[in-house]
């Protein structure tokens, strides 16, 4: 018998029996999650867009099997804005301009989020080649991301430590730069959520106005694209007045035309309720609402709004994420 034992003991150190293998890890981490019936989560995410680094802190709250709040609060300027999806559909919050705008969105399913647990487990799950190696102390999974307006970005390394919390995501590029970091700093696995907590009106109600936020009337200059298509030029200009402000419409001539319009906004005593084409897509500050042929988005006090019947959605975002939104307007 202590032949037996000594020959497995042997065979265990020789050929690494009963070391955990990736199929192993990856059941575990599936069950943890879905297991869960709701989780609440803090952490840190990073977007890096060459030199410019934009920080927001993150908090996702979630209850099974179609209720989100994620509230994503901008390091630099302290704004917040609030992702709700309930059973009456998908909303953006703007507390800081009284501003909801409601969606009929497949959001979250539609594409990776970097930030919600079952999308992260969605793309390992779905990568029939995901990688696995333990690193650091750390198991590290890296798995392929579904980004379909920014192709760029083909894979992201998941990282657990060795109690299968999620510690980090960085979404890769194609160069293996990191252009999306997330860092999770706080996961409560059983949280318990009331009725209203996930209710529009309940968040309208306790997102507080930033008074620091001013309507404005005038706009000191346009804010042009630094990227444009190939053969694609200014055409014209056009400064228009409006009752409470001023909108400036830039439209380009070429092989993909299209137009930039830029203009104030005011600042409604009372919640607006807006219905809104497109998805929540996030860009470089900002939660912008991507359409076929248009995206939108509002930062520091303005509103941009670029349509086009030539552009692609990822051609639209790249001339988004381009405009320089330094506050311009007095």
């Amino acid at each position: 018998m202590k032949k037996i034992i000594s020959i497995c003991a042997i065979l265990m150190l020789l050929t690494g029996c009963g070391k955990t293998t990736k199929k192993d890890i990856l059941k575990d981490i599936n069950k943890k999650i879905n297991s869960m019936d709701s989780y609440y989560l803090e952490g840190d995410m990073e977007i890096i867009n060459n030199e410019d680094v934009y920080k927001y802190d993150i908090k996702v709250s979630y209850k099974a099997k179609d209720f989100y709040k994620v509230s994503l609060e901008n390091e630099s300027n302290g704004h917040e804005q609030i992702i709700l999806k309930n059973n009456e559909g998908v909303f953006v919050l703007t507390p800081s301009l009284n501003k909801s705008f409601k969606f009929e969105s497949e959001w979250p399913y539609s594409n990776s989020q970097v930030y919600l647990l079952g999308s992260i487990l969605k793309d390992m799950k779905n990568d029939k080649s995901l990688e696995f190696k333990e690193e650091n102390g750390s198991y590290v999974f890296t798995s392929k991301v579904n980004y379909p307006n920014n192709r760029i970005l083909i894979k992201q390394n998941i990282y657990f430590d060795k109690s299968l919390n999620l510690e980090k995501v960085d979404v890769l590029n194609e160069n293996g730069n990191a252009e999306i970091k997330m860092i999770f700093k706080k996961i409560d696995t059983n949280p318990k959520f009331n009725d209203e907590y996930f209710s529009l009106n309940k968040n309208i109600e306790v997102s507080k106005i930033d008074e620091s936020i001013k309507s404005v009337t005038k706009i000191d200059d346009a804010v042009f694209p630094m990227y444009l298509p190939d053969n694609t030029t200014l055409k014209s200009k056009d400064t228009i007045a409006k009752n409470d402000g001023e909108r400036i419409i830039l439209t380009f001539a070429g092989d993909k035309p299209f137009v930039l319009v830029e203009e104030t906004i005011s600042i409604p005593d009372e919640v607006e309720i807006i219905p809104t084409v497109g998805e929540p897509t996030m860009l470089m500050d900002t939660i912008g609402f991507l359409s076929e042929d248009s995206v939108s988005w509002i930062s520091n006090g303005m509103q941009y709004y670029i349509t086009s019947k030539k552009l692609s959605e990822e051609e639209m975002l790249s001339v988004a994420k381009s405009i320089s939104t330094i506050p311009v307007m007095k």
